[in-house]
C-alpha cells in the first residue's frame, strides 16, 4: 500500500533525519522525497510504501512529533516586489516591517539596474491570511509594492512557484474537500518535481491548470449552457448531441423506441446535464440506461455511474476496471501525465465506474500494423453499426462506429470536428495539449487513423458525430473513391470446394494487396486457412479497396458477409454465402463498404 505524505518541519538540521528514522523503524519503505527551500522552508512531501498498519502507526508517530500537515491550516508563500531607493539602509524598514507581521523569508533577490532604484522580489511565507492585506497597506507607506503572480516571466521565480498557495486558492473557489485538497497539494508537487527535473519553468503548465479550474466553474449551475442539436435520421430515428462548454459531447441516439447514450462527459456537470438529458429523454430515471464508451478518458466517462449499463471495448473496460481498483488507468501509466491526469480527476470530481456496470462488447483487435480494426457490430433500433478499435492513436481501446447503410458515423475522439467548436469549446480545447504535451498518445498514428476512418466512408452523405464539436455534414463521392483503391492481384475459386448440399457454406479467397512496383504475384506466400474449420468469421474489411471478385448470386440478390487474413503482402478474404441446389457465378466489382451481411 503506498500513501503521500504532506510534512510539516522545523527548519533545523536532521529534521528528515527523524522522519526517515520513524519509516525506518516501522519497516517503511520511502518511494519519493521532494523538498524545495525556496518554495517553502517548511513543507516536505514524501511517499511511502508499507502495510496498512505499518502506514496507520507511521500516521500516529508523525503526528505525535508534529510533522503531519494539519488540514486546517491556511499557509502560503506570496511574492512581493519592493521598489526601494538604492541607497544605504533603504531595505532595513520593509525587513523589520515584515519581521513585525511574524513572516518569514524563503527567498529574496534584488539586483541594481542603473535606474537609482533597486527591485527586492522576496518569497514570504505567511502563516496568518488575513494579515496580507494589512502588510501591503503597511508596505505601501514605504515603497512602491507589487504582489506578483505565477504569470511572472521572471525565470528565478518561475523555478520555484508557489504551489502551495495555488492549491489553497482553487481548493476555495471550487470547495474541494480537505482529503482532495491533500491529493491536489500532492499532485501538483509532484508536476513541479517533474518540470524541475526537466529544467522547464512550470508556469505555461500552472497557468493551464488554473484557466482549466476557472473555466468548469464558470459553466457550473445556472451557468451551464451546452449546444443541443438534434438530426433526424429516419421517421422512426433521431440523434440528439448535447455539447457541454467543457469536456466531451454527450449523444443520445433513439431509434424504434429505444436510446443508447454515446459517452457522457464530465462528472461535475452531473446535475446540469441531467437537466437536459431528462428533456430528450423524459422517462431517463426509469429506463435501462445503456451508454457506449469511445474510449476511456475521464471527459468521455464522468458520468458512466449513473447507467446500468457500460459498454465498451475489451481495452477501454480493461482501464476502467483498473481505475475502479484504485490503479493507475492508461493515461496514468505513462509518468509524464500521471500528476495532470490526477488533477484534472480532482478538478472535474470523477469517481471509477463500478465494475459490475461495465460490459465487454468487442474483444481486443488483432496485433497488426492496420490503423483501424473491424472488431464486431452493436444494433440499436434501425442502426446497425459496424465496431472499428484503433491502434491507440488517441488512447489504447478507442472504438469507432459505422453505419454503411444509414451513413452515420461516431468517432470520439479519433477524429474531433475542430471547426465545429464553440468558443468556450475551442477555448477548453487549449488547454489540454498544454497539461500532457498532446491530447493524443500517438499523435502520428492518430493521424493515420483519422485518414482510415475516412477512407472507410463510401459514396454519399454522410453525418459525422465526434467526441467534441458540432455534427460535421460530410459528402463523398464516386470519384473520391475510385482514387482510394487498391490493386487486385489474383482471385481464384475451386469449384471441386462447392457443397453439393443447399444452404451450405464454402470459403471463396481473393488475393489483394496494395499497389507496389516490387510486388509480384510471385511474391505471395501460400494464403493461410482461416478462419478454423468450423468457425464462422465475424464480417471484417482491409483498408478500403476497390475489389473485383467473384460471388454468388442468389435469385437476383446476393448476401454475404466477409473476413481476412493479413499476410506478408496480401489478405485472404472469404465470401461466406448460402449456396442453394441451382447457382450462378458472374464476376463484379464492388466499392467499399461492402454490402451489409444478413446477419
Amino acid at each position: 500500500m503506498k500513501k503521500s505524505y504532506v510534512t510539516t518541519m522545523p527548519d533545523d538540521i536532521g529534521a528528515f533525519l527523524k522522519a526517515s528514522r520513524c519509516f525506518a523503524s516501522l519497516g517503511i519503505n520511502i518511494t519519493r522525497v521532494s523538498y524545495n527551500k525556496a518554495i517553502d522552508v517548511h513543507t516536505l512531501f514524501i511517499d511511502a510504501e508499507g502495510t496498512e498498519e505499518q502506514l496507520a502507526e507511521a500516521d500516529k508517530e508523525l503526528r505525535e512529533i508534529g510533522y503531519i500537515h494539519p488540514e486546517d491550516r491556511e499557509s502560503t508563500v506570496m511574492l512581493a516586489e519592493f521598489i526601494l531607493r538604492d541607497v544605504p539602509g533603504a531595505v532595513t524598514r520593509v525587513l523589520e516591517l515584515i519581521n513585525e507581521f511574524g513572516f518569514n523569508i524563503s527567498y529574496i533577490s534584488s539586483q541594481e539596474d542603473g535606474t537609482g532604484f533597486q527591485r527586492f522580489r522576496m518569497g514570504l511565507f505567511v502563516e496568518d491570511g488575513d494579515k496580507v492585506s494589512r502588510f501591503i497597506g503597511k508596505a505601501s507607506e514605504i515603497c512602491t509594492v507589487n504582489i506578483l503572480d505565477y504569470s511572472s516571466s521572471d525565470t528565478v521565480y518561475d523555478n520555484s512557484i508557489f504551489y502551495r498557495s495555488f492549491v489553497s486558492s482553487i481548493s476555495k473557489s471550487m470547495d474541494i474537500t480537505p482529503e482532495k485538497k491533500e491529493e491536489l497539494l500532492v499532485n501538483c508537487n509532484m508536476a513541479m518535481q517533474l518540470l524541475d527535473s526537466k529544467g522547464l519553468s512550470p508556469y505555461r503548465t500552472f497557468d493551464s491548470i488554473g484557466k482549466l479550474a476557472g473555466l468548469l466553474m464558470k459553466s457550473k449551475g445556472s451557468a451551464f449552457c451546452p449546444r443541443v442539436t438534434s438530426r433526424k435520421i429516419t421517421e422512426k430515428s433521431c440523434i440528439y448531441v448535447i455539447e457541454p462548454p467543457c469536456g466531451s459531447n454527450i449523444t443520445i441516439i433513439k431509434s424504434c423506441g429505444e436510446t443508447l447514450f454515446v459517452d457522457t462527459g464530465y462528472a461535475c456537470y452531473r446535475e446540469e446535464s441531467l437537466r437536459y438529458i431528462r428533456e430528450i429523454v423524459p422517462d431517463f430515471d426509469s429506463i435501462v440506461k445503456r451508454v457506449v464508451v469511445t474510449h476511456a478518458d475521464l471527459d468521455h466517462i464522468g458520468l458512466c455511474p449513473l447507467f446500468d449499463e457500460v459498454l465498451a471495448s475489451e481495452n477501454s473496460a480493461l482501464c476502467m476496471r483498473e481505475e475502479s481498483g484504485g490503479r493507475d488507468g492508461f493515461r496514468e501509466s505513462n509518468p509524464l501525465h500521471k500528476p495532470y491526469i490526477a488533477i484534472c480527476k480532482i478538478l472535474t470530481s470523477y469517481e471509477p465506474v463500478p465494475p459490475e456496470k461495465i460490459k465487454t462488447m468487442w474483444k481486443a483487435r488483432p496485433d497488426n500494423d492496420f490503423p483501424l480494426c473491424h472488431v464486431g457490430y452493436l444494433q440499436a433500433g434501425e442502426f446497425g453499426f459496424d465496431v472499428f478499435e484503433g491502434k491507440g492513436g488517441h488512447l489504447k481501446g478507442e472504438i469507432l462506429l459505422i453505419d454503411y447503410s444509414l451513413k452515420v458515423a461516431f468517432t470520439g475522439d479519433v477524429y474531433v470536428n475542430m471547426h465545429g467548436m464553440s468558443a468556450e469549446q475551442a477555448e477548453y480545447n487549449r488547454y489540454a495539449p498544454i497539461l500532457m504535451t498532446s491530447v493524443d498518445t500517438d499523435p502520428d498514428l492518430c493521424r493515420e487513423e483519422r485518414k482510415a476512418l475516412f477512407q472507410r466512408l463510401g459514396a454519399g452523405k454522410w453525418l459525422i458525430f465526434s467526441g467534441h464539436g458540432a455534427v460535421k455534414d460530410y459528402c463523398v463521392t464516386d470519384e473520391e473513391k475510385r482514387d482510394r483503391c487498391f490493386t487486385v492481384i489474383s482471385s481464384s475459386i475451386s469449384k471441386n470446394l462447392l457443397p453439393k448440399r443447399s444452404g451450405s457454406i464454402f470459403p471463396l479467397s481473393v488475393f489483394i494487396c496494395v499497389p507496389s512496383a516490387s510486388t509480384n504475384v510471385s511474391d505471395l506466400s501460400p494464403p493461410v486457412r482461416y478462419p478454423p474449420p468450423g468457425r464462422l468469421p465475424q464480417p471484417s474489411i482491409p483498408d478500403p479497396v476497390m475489389i473485383s471478385f467473384i460471388f454468388l448470386t442468389v435469385s437476383g440478390s446476393t448476401g454475404f458477409s466477409l473476413s481476412y487474413m493479413p499476410g506478408p503482402s496480401y489478405f485472404e478474404v472469404f465470401l461466406l454465402v448460402p449456396v442453394p441446389s441451382s447457382l450462378s457465378v458472374r464476376t463484379a466489382s464492388v466499392n467499399p463498404p461492402f454490402p451489409r451481411s444478413s446477419r
